[in-house]
């Protein structure tokens, strides 16, 4: 029989979860497969950039003290490639974007800023020329006016103006994203050393759970869509997974399925269901047993039972080579949630994500908070603090069209409808848990109220009730 746990509040617990986490190791992986990953070695600049002095525009670089007037183009600059002009006053280079800045040349003028002059020697021989001589020797004898006069550096990029050498680019800690591959490759960094993903295992349990194929379904039985749910939500967060199925509600299959985890290695396990107070809820027991617990009950509303636990394991794991006995200690956690789908996504979000964001070297592991107005008027809970699915919006709120507070646009926050613990339904389309608090009575609408993201919003849902302005 599991002990009787003191519910304790939701911040308490994730601080509990944190305390007992750790940073993973690291490894060096090639840079184009390092989104998402978390740099543990900060990354320097080897070279300045840009390494020469470059033109900003499409133009000529000239000397700033020449000013208005007509010169010699005595030469070109393009990326790439540059002739070797002597600069002399009254002289220029014709340049592109780029490109580099002839030594001597100090200013670059913008072609809107100029026009093309024939030169005489074209000129008198054009009546006797083909295209091509026309062309060829254009090339040799352009000569351009300046329109405008140049200040000295105008439309230059000095040398390091972009990146110093020695300069850090990346530090370490910082998750890597999209623009951050384009700056490893800027300095040459193609390969990075980051925190290792952690490998996490997932399991349900429940006599009454069958794989998601199964049809039809036979009496008392529901198809299982925590383990989906979870193995997805475990791997967008950036973990490697492991499907560990489903075990029964024996005590055998249960510890059978705890493990082929320590087997695998895994650094995290997360199991659904079996962490109540029925006779047939054994999870809590074993880890009672093999393990520690650090909380078996928190106050919330979805998620009471939920459960977090550590064991200490050998680090060569069974069946792999080395003898256990003589190997160093490591730490598994559990995270028991409970059984019930909705129950078991808010308890990921609020407890899991922010240890496997943790492990993977996130300094500042936790979910963002957001300031959100109610859409709608909510009922709060006397006995529990409620974690309400909403999909937040950025717009005007219809509801309060006339009046004062109907004024430029605010996140709105639209309840996903029913809120039971089962109906998974209030999870779709949700990319925030509303923080309700304990208390008798009524959120009315527009009050505002604290959000926790979980999901992208780039993807905001147009749920009806509220239309965008």
């Amino acid at each position: 029989m599991s002990n009787v746990y003191s519910m304790i509040p939701v911040p308490q617990a994730q601080q509990i979860v944190l305390d007992h986490c750790w940073t993973l190791g690291s490894e060096t992986i090639p840079s184009h497969e390092a989104v998402g990953r978390v740099l543990s070695v900060s990354v320097v600049a080897p070279d300045s950039l840009p390494p020469f002095p470059a033109s900003i525009k499409d133009g000529y670089a000239v000397i700033s003290s020449d000013g208005i007037g007509t010169y010699n183009v005595v030469g070109e600059s393009r990326a790439g490639s540059m002739d070797s002009p002597n600069p002399a006053q009254g002289t220029v280079v014709y340049i592109t974007t780029g490109a580099p800045v002839p030594l001597g040349f100090d200013a670059v003028v913008q072609v809107e800023d100029t026009e093309e002059v024939p030169s005489e020697k074209v000129e008198e021989e054009e009546g006797t020329m083909t295209s091509s001589d026309y062309k060829q020797a254009g090339r040799k004898n352009r000569r351009v006016r300046i329109l405008k006069a140049a200040s000295p550096g105008q439309d230059i990029r000095v040398v390091g103006s972009d990146i110093l050498v020695g300069e850090t680019v990346l530090r370490s800690g910082e998750v890597i994203g999209v623009a951050e591959i384009g700056i490893l490759a800027t300095v040459g960094a193609t390969h990075v050393t980051v925190y290792k993903q952690p490998h996490v295992g997932v399991m349900s349990t429940g006599d009454e759970v069958v794989e998601p194929s199964t049809s039809p379904l036979g009496p008392g039985q529901i198809r299982d869509a925590n383990r989906s749910m979870i193995l997805a939500a475990a791997a967008k967060a950036g973990a490697k997974v492991t499907d560990l199925g489903i075990a029964r509600d024996t005590e055998g299959h249960i510890q059978g399925c705890f493990d082929r985890a320590v087997s695998a290695g895994v650094d995290v396990l997360i199991t659904s269901g079996g962490v109540s107070m029925g006779d047939r809820d054994l999870v809590k027991p074993l880890l009672e047993r093999t393990g520690t617990i650090h909380f078996g009950r928190v106050l919330m509303k979805p998620g009471k039972p939920l459960t977090f636990a550590t064991l200490s394991l050998p680090s060569a794991a069974p069946g792999e080579g080395g003898d256990p006995s003589s190997e160093p200690q490591r730490s598994m956690m559990v995270f028991g949630l409970p059984g019930n789908p909705v129950s078991s996504f808010a308890c990921f979000y609020l407890t899991t994500l922010p240890a496997l964001r943790k492990l993977m070297g996130w300094s500042n592991p936790m979910l963002r908070r957001v300031q959100v107005k109610l859409a709608q008027t909510l009922k709060m809970d006397p006995e529990r603090p409620e974690y309400h699915r909403v999909a937040l919006q950025w717009s005007k709120c219809p509801f309060l069209e006339g009046r004062a507070e109907h004024v430029g646009c605010d996140w709105w926050a639209v309840s996903t409808g029913n809120q039971i613990s089962s109906r998974l339904l209030s999870a779709r389309s949700a990319n925030a848990l509303l923080e309700v608090p304990q208390a008798s009575g009524f959120l009315r609408q527009g009050t505002l109220v604290s959000a926790i993201l979980i999901d992208d919003l780039q993807a905001m849902p147009d749920p009806d009730g509220l239309s965008l302005q």
